[in-house]
């Protein structure tokens, strides 16, 4: 009798349970759709469903899409970086200074430049000092906002390369704007690169359980490395990106990517513990925040209560994702 019994009552457990990690896979999509249809109803009349408005969402989502594939493989690796907005700010401003002197190629190379080795420093200080990413980035951010702000001395600094600005920003391929092209690429080879690879494998492996992935033959420092290096290459393109789009570098760029970043990729179903990560959930949970704060503008909220918002978000995504890891 107790053997049926016991049998019937595990199953409504497991169906609850399985139930339970379907619906918080998906959270970030219904999330999306639950705030479209809030705002489309409240704001339906202020523009919010105007083809204008909608595809300036996506075109200024699409920075912070770049960057949020990079926290995708640091956080999944069980590390954070919070210096990418620097990181930002710094190649973008490098990109515009070389590009002004020495022309777009040069420029390019400048921008990206910057940001990698930005990334490799921030990699090399936690994969061979092991000293903790949180410490090593908080204390990085500071020093790269500041070489941002001494490069031009607070100053503005126009992109006159119009080839420039088209490729990386203003311009269209096939009557498709430049921004999303390179939001397209970028998830699509970073989704490959996490899902189909053995780099990807071992960046999930190195954040379930370093020690175990050492264990396993995986070089765990290099992983630490390379994913944020990866996350300052990818500050980097976003910096130009920015250049593109506004034909201006100030070193206030990518200022206020740090909440909406994190949030957009926590939301989007990655761990904040490690272990497991989404680059599509992350490229919904950009466009949810994009959408989140162009609604609350048009709804005549101020900046403090964007904030406001996007700190409840975060804290929200952080609990779910902390329950995820007590089951």
């Amino acid at each position: 009798m107790s053997g049926p019994q016991s049998g019937a009552a595990q199953k409504p457990a497991a169906i609850r349970f399985a139930l339970g990690l379907n619906l918080q896979q998906y959270v970030v999509y219904f999330g999306f759709l639950a705030i479209f249809l809030f705002f489309a109803i409240t704001l339906g009349d202020n523009g919010f469903l105007s083809v204008r408005n909608l595809s300036n969402i996506v075109l200024q989502t699409a920075p912070a899409t770049i960057l949020a594939i990079g926290l995708v493989f640091v956080l999944t690796a069980g590390e954070i970086d919070l210096s990418f907005g620097s990181i930002v700010a710094m190649s973008a401003l490098a990109a515009a200074v070389v590009m002004n002197e020495y022309g777009m190629t040069a420029g390019i190379l400048a921008g990206m430049a910057t940001g990698i080795v930005a990334g490799a420093l921030n990699g090399a200080v936690v994969a061979f000092v092991r000293l903790p990413s949180f410490l090593v980035t908080l204390a990085t951010m500071g020093l790269f906002a500041g070489i941002a702000r001494s490069m031009t001395n607070l100053r503005s600094i126009p992109v006159l390369d119009l080839d420039f600005a088209g490729f990386f920003g203003s311009g269209s391929f096939l009557g498709i704007p430049s921004l999303i092209w390179w939001t397209v690429m970028a998830v699509a080879i970073g989704h490959f690169i996490y899902r189909e690879t053995r780099f990807g494998a071992h960046v999930m492996a190195t954040g379930d359980n370093p020690r175990a992935a050492s264990v396993s033959g995986i070089k765990v420092a290099r992983i630490r490395l390379y994913v944020l290096t990866l996350s300052g290459g990818l500050a980097g393109l976003a910096g130009l990106l920015y250049a593109g789009r506004l034909q201006a570098a100030k070193y206030t760029l990518g200022e206020s990517d740090l909440m909406t970043v994190i949030a957009a990729v926590i939301v989007g179903g990655t761990l904040l513990h490690g272990g497991k990560g989404t680059i599509i959930g992350a490229l919904i949970g950009s466009l949810m925040m994009g959408m989140l704060n162009n609604g609350l503008i048009l709804m005549g909220l101020s900046v403090s209560d964007q904030m406001i918002v996007r700190g409840l978000i975060i804290l929200a995504a952080v609990a779910v994702s902390l329950r995820e890891k007590a089951r």
